[in-house]
């Protein structure tokens, strides 16, 4: 059984976690999965959103404390081992944020610690109603330190820190309004939500999206200045491309554009 799935639908690719036993938790090899296939997927000109779901009763668990319990255990496992683990899971979260398509989570069941962090780095989130969040690894004495990196770049400093510190889940619903997911759709209506947002967004012109979604990130950390600086730039070699020009002349002879994708 492969770790993760990939089905194609249109120009959307769908990843499905596939380890439903574990709760989908983010072993090793489920980690390499998706690092794999977040490198197929930058060079995939025929792809222009991702989604990401879990198979059974959950999003993802975060980590596989069974593997981590076993790495401790280990006489040949130690520092080297966890901050070679720790650095991976990092490298791929950043890979979603780099990726030219907008990636979408699709939540349901819970999501907790790096299964939270993996929501929360996903460029969009769709959530069932009965889905649940949370970064509680202190309940058990581990701190979800890289999981809060995400964390506080979508939801207010105070918040965050509640969550991290008190481990309670917080429902779609409050999700929602802490900017963790963008919609809550009914549960028996989640994947068809999901797909609905990932097919008003893959309908865009796709190298207008990728422009947008990398000049989105990197202004973020900028002063104002600088980010409008960036931002300028980048509007301008997005005005000049080819598929713009059809777009504006589309909207000017009030017809769709014939975007050549």
């Amino acid at each position: 059984m492969d770790v993760l799935e990939r089905e194609d639908h249109g120009a959307i690719a769908r990843l499905t976690l596939n380890r439903p036993g574990a709760l989908n938790a983010l072993s090793d090899d489920l980690l390499g999965a998706l690092g794999e296939e977040f490198d197929r997927l930058a060079d995939d000109g025929s792809i222009n959103a991702v989604v990401i779901s879990g198979a059974g009763k959950a999003f993802c668990a975060g980590h596989d404390l069974k593997e981590i319990q076993a790495g401790r255990q280990a006489a040949d496992r130690g520092e080297t081992y966890f901050d070679d683990l720790f650095a991976r899971c990092s490298v791929v979260m950043q890979k979603i944020g780099k990726l030219p398509q907008p990636v979408i989570a699709q939540v349901h069941g819970i999501a907790t610690a790096a299964g939270c962090q993996l929501v929360a780095t996903c460029d969009l989130a769709v959530a069932a109603q009965s889905a649940r969040f949370g970064v509680n690894g202190v309940n058990i004495g581990l701190f979800c330190l890289t999981p809060m990196v995400a964390l506080t770049r979508n939801v207010t400093p105070k918040k965050s820190f509640e969550l991290l510190t008190t481990g309670r889940f917080a429902t779609a619903d409050e999700a929602e309004a802490l900017g963790l997911v963008n919609r809550v759709a009914p549960d028996d209506l989640l994947a068809e939500a999901t797909m609905e947002l990932a097919g008003e967004v893959a309908s865009k012109l796709r190298s207008a999206m990728a422009l947008g979604k990398q000049t989105f990130y990197a202004q973020r950390g900028l002063d104002t200045a600088a980010a409008y600086d960036l931002a300028r730039q980048a509007m301008v070699r997005n005005i000049l491309n080819k598929d713009t020009d059809e777009g504006i002349q589309g909207f000017i002879e009030k017809r769709a554009p014939n975007w050549k994708k």
